[in-house]
């Protein structure tokens, strides 16, 4: 998705976000990672400085959320909205909802492949046991072995379904470490 990014020449309008678009994605960012606390999501998106929203070109329909020129938030199309990698870096401890890959993915993804089954089957991959991620939510991806995360997707099968086909595309990987959105500093 941000594979060729270049914030300079993709990004075409930009426009500050209403106060009920920005309650709407901290909703939706607390639906999709029960564990943050909307506390804490409230002290990382404060009512100032605004959010801007910036449309980017190139066909994908992906529209980013900046603060303070930072990228933050994405989301393509109606799709879930995801932080960024820089984001869950910086705030790492809250409680993303997160997967684990085996190390054997690991070049693949940062190559910008998606996860196949096995990968968060094998031994060293991981899902959560208490909760089932169903098809379409947004996900963090952490790597056997590596402290922080090195991307971020959608589930395109649910974590049954993966447990139990374990085969074929697990998580459509969205953003990665090196990509061209995880390379920009601001959108300006």
């Amino acid at each position: 998705m941000f594979k060729r990014f270049n914030a300079d020449s993709d990004c075409s309008t930009s426009t500050q976000t209403k106060t009920s678009v920005q309650r709407g994605i901290k909703n939706f960012i607390c639906t999709s990672h029960p564990k943050l606390e909307s506390d804490d999501l409230d002290e990382l998106l404060p009512k100032k400085p605004p959010l801007m929203q910036y449309k980017v070109s190139g066909g994908n329909h992906i529209t980013l959320y900046c603060q303070n020129t930072l990228p933050i938030f994405f989301e393509s199309r109606d799709g879930p909205i995801l932080p960024t990698l820089k984001f869950v870096h910086r705030y790492s401890d809250l409680g993303w909802t997160s997967v684990t890959v085996d190390e054997g993915a690991i070049p693949f993804i940062l190559g910008g492949a998606n996860i196949m089954c096995p990968g968060l089957t094998n031994p060293g991959g991981r899902m959560p046991e208490d909760e089932v991620l169903e098809k379409g939510r947004g996900v963090i991806i952490f790597a056997e072995g590596k402290e922080h995360a090195i991307a971020c997707g959608i589930m395109k099968l649910s974590s049954e379904e993966i447990r139990s086909k374990n085969k074929g595309i697990g998580v459509e990987v969205c953003h990665f470490m090196g990509d061209g959105l995880f390379n920009t500093n601001d959108i300006s």
